[in-house]
């Protein structure tokens, strides 16, 4: 039987969930808090307003949220708990007892440092979210809420698309579906499977916090969404003076109406975020006007060639670019490495044509013994390893603007590359190996501790043996042993 949503009341009791208090209700859906035995966990049941003459999109969106949340894990997400039958539909989930990014609007425009960090941690919920095979499309202040220990969770997934599984809204409703101020402009033409249209979205959150407007305003008709096809938005500093360059840079780029012009991947946005000191600043970023009269309509005439395209397929997989990093020791001892290293970077960058490029040394801080700020030549040794670093990079074939330097001061090289792969959300570590003596057979190496801690690849690179020849066997093999100190 139908949940006749009308009479719900306080002490009611759905398949085993005890209702305990009505929440505020949504667009589409009721909520409520419940609790069932056997079960500790906040939670919270969503059940679809199905009333005479309800658009379609309600109950098709349900069916896609019930779909999709079941396949899902990970802290970004709140987790699945069950669900009910075509009959009787509901979602119950873990309630996130955390602070709805839309409690923030009020106090707009928010510090370019806070925005930040919320994009930062957004982005990681993307990256995450786009890992498990799943396009949100529908980013929003109202669907982002942070955790209490600051890590943001994605909610509603009526809109969103698992690329492995029928895409029923697509199949379902004609015409463009989603929140008109955070819709990307193929999703306009109808695509559904770019995962860059999320970072679209939250390229405007991001503009949208920090200026207190909307880059594209809050049109009422489908018609009018087109207008994010020619006319680009007032850059952020023209609504507030107070946003850095570097911010300004990464929003522009998230709002570009070509996906290919803007972050390749989530991770990649928050990698920028991370580290603005090292972000590659463009025209974008000293923007403070909109384009002028000539270039918008040129830009109009050309989208009228570009007409809503109704696509139902299945796109087996999302955008590859990953964030590669090396481990360079730059320590004498470590110089037969500086070759089989660098090849070994190459051949990782030749399939990885749309890789970001870290390069990190670790400073053994406990080793210096002197002032942390300089060496006994009195030289700064932080900035001393940053231009090794430059050099030691600038050979490899890759764009100046997708590589960053790093020097992680720490007393355990291991610790800061684990820490530094996890923070950064980097996919593929390729760090160097030292010859093996009994101080590290007996304490551990360290890329012996990063093969067992990493969360992701990691290629280990002994130095050619006596009398191989890189390239021959035996010279680029995985090691267990290395020291990144210098």
């Amino acid at each position: 039987m139908a949940i006749d949503v009308r009479r719900l009341e306080a002490g009611q009791v759905i398949d085993g969930f005890h209702l305990v208090e009505p929440l505020d209700p949504g667009g589409m859906a009721n909520f409520w808090r419940v609790t069932k035995p056997g079960l500790d966990l906040p939670m919270v049941m969503k059940i679809p307003l199905l009333r005479p003459g309800e658009d379609p999109i309600t109950i098709i969106g349900f069916e896609a949220e019930q779909m999709i949340m079941a396949r899902l894990t990970g802290p970004h997400v709140p987790r699945f708990v069950a669900a009910g039958d075509f009959e009787s539909p509901y979602v119950v989930m873990e309630f996130i007892d955390g602070r709805p990014l839309r409690s923030l609007l009020p106090h707009m425009p928010c510090a370019a440092e806070e925005v930040a960090e919320i994009g930062i941690q957004v982005a990681f919920a993307l990256d995450d979210l786009h890992r498990q095979n799943v396009l949100h499309l529908d980013v929003k202040p109202s669907n982002i809420i942070l955790r209490p220990n600051g890590i943001a969770a994605l909610i509603d997934y009526g809109l969103s698309h698992h690329t492995l599984l029928p895409d029923l809204i697509g199949e379902e409703i004609d015409g463009p579906v989603g929140t008109a101020p955070y819709v990307a402009p193929e999703q306009v033409l109808g695509d559904r499977f770019e995962p860059r249209s999320d970072i679209f979205a939250l390229g405007v959150v991001m503009y949208f916090l920090v200026t207190g407007e909307r880059p594209f305003g809050d049109p009422q008709r489908a018609p009018e969404w087109r207008h994010r096809l020619w006319r680009d938005p007032h850059p952020p500093r023209h609504w507030n003076k107070a946003v850095p360059p570097w911010l300004q840079e990464a929003i522009l780029r998230c709002l570009e109406v070509d996906p290919d012009a803007r972050y390749a991947t989530a991770a990649q946005l928050a990698f920028d975020l991370k580290n603005p000191d090292q972000m590659v600043l463009t025209e974008r970023a000293r923007r403070l006007r909109r384009d002028g009269a000539m270039t918008v309509l040129l830009r109009r005439l050309a989208s009228r060639r570009l007409k809503y395209v109704r696509r139902v397929r299945h796109q087996p997989a999302l955008t590859r670019a990953p964030i590669i990093a090396v481990a360079v020791d730059l320590s004498p001892q470590a110089e037969a490495l500086d070759g089989p290293l660098r090849q070994a970077v190459m051949r990782v960058l030749a399939t990885e044509p749309a890789a970001r490029l870290a390069c990190v040394n670790v400073l053994k801080t406990a080793r210096i013994g002197l002032d942390p700020m300089e060496d006994a030549q009195g030289r700064n040794p932080h900035l001393q390893r940053l231009v090794e670093l430059r050099h030691w990079a600038h050979t490899l074939p890759i764009d100046p603007d997708r590589v960053t330097f790093h020097v992680l001061e720490d007393t355990d090289p291991a610790r800061a590359l684990v820490e530094f792969g996890l923070n950064s959300r980097i996919d593929h570590i390729v760090m160097g190996a030292r010859g093996s003596s009994t101080m590290r057979r007996f304490l551990g190496s360290v890329s012996a501790q990063v093969v067992a801690q990493a969360r992701c690849t990691v290629t280990v690179v002994r130095a050619p043996q006596t009398g191989l020849a890189i390239g021959e066997p035996g010279a680029l093999q995985l090691g267990t042993d290395s020291d990144l100190g210098g």
